[in-house]
């Protein structure tokens, strides 16, 4: 699992801020808009497509991505999409999208122009592949979604062997707490340390890992308002740690 980017939906450093956080020269204290790649024994599948989608791309070296998951509909986590066109043209083949019905109106309306009767050349080419809060395989391997809310908001975060990664929430559904179970390895939204109408809190991300159980935990879609990276990370508990742009973390694929 790489982390593509671990910032909010304006990414950190936030244009015109001169706090600590923005004015850092740590790099992980400058985070692109969240995104991660899981890469399996046959695969590698991109979560989300944000707005720094080729920059992440090219940063983490991906020359072969078979397929994209979508988590949620906004624009922080779709808007990047046009760029799967560099795969379609080195692969030859339409790019897998997988998502809700929701989210594919969503890319219908953003990105019509992929999808119009007449096809502009060049125009990106996706294979739509409608999910919902049951586990799907992408080729062989098991993903489970993991059904949250960001505010009213219906999000999914997923499950891949033992590995859970869960993105623009403030509630988890009572079946996810159930396919949490077992999971070695946690990644969870921690907006920052005052509370958000649709993001979990740095203590209420505490509170949820504690619960999970997880050997590892990591904390992503963070903002700047949560402070500097390292005096962050040296504030938590063993075993959770703050994400950032480019962590590469290797998990074992147990096909939960």
């Amino acid at each position: 699992m790489t982390f593509l980017g671990t910032g909010t939906s304006q990414g950190v450093p936030v244009i015109t801020c001169q706090c600590a956080v923005c004015s850092s020269v740590n790099p992980k204290d400058q985070r692109l808009r969240t995104s991660v790649l899981m890469r399996t024994d046959n695969q590698t599948i991109a979560i989300d497509s944000g707005p720094d989608f080729r920059q992440q791309m090219l940063r983490a070296g991906v020359n072969r991505l078979d397929g994209l998951v979508l988590t949620h509909e906004h624009k922080d986590h779709i808007a990047g999409l046009d760029d799967i066109r560099a795969f379609n043209f080195s692969s030859g083949l339409d790019m897998p999208v997988y998502s809700t019905a929701k989210v594919q109106e969503a890319l219908r309306r953003e990105f019509h122009y992929v999808f119009a009767a007449t096809s502009y050349p060049g125009v990106p080419r996706v294979g739509l592949h409608e999910i919902n809060d049951q586990p799907f395989y992408i080729g062989d391997d098991l993903w489970t979604p993991l059904p949250v809310r960001h505010h009213q908001l219906p999000v999914l975060g997923f499950r891949l062997g033992s590995v859970a990664y869960i993105t623009d929430a403030n509630h988890l559904e009572h079946e996810t707490w159930d396919r949490l179970q077992g999971v070695e390895v946690l990644v969870l939204n921690a907006l920052r340390k005052e509370a958000h109408v649709s993001h979990f809190t740095l203590e209420e991300a505490l509170e949820i890992a504690e619960k999970v159980g997880a050997r590892e935990t990591y904390l992503t879609h963070i903002s700047h308002q949560l402070g500097v990276h390292d005096v962050v990370q040296a504030e938590l508990p063993a075993g959770v740690f703050l994400a950032y742009d480019g962590l590469v973390v290797h998990t074992q694929n147990e096909g939960s």
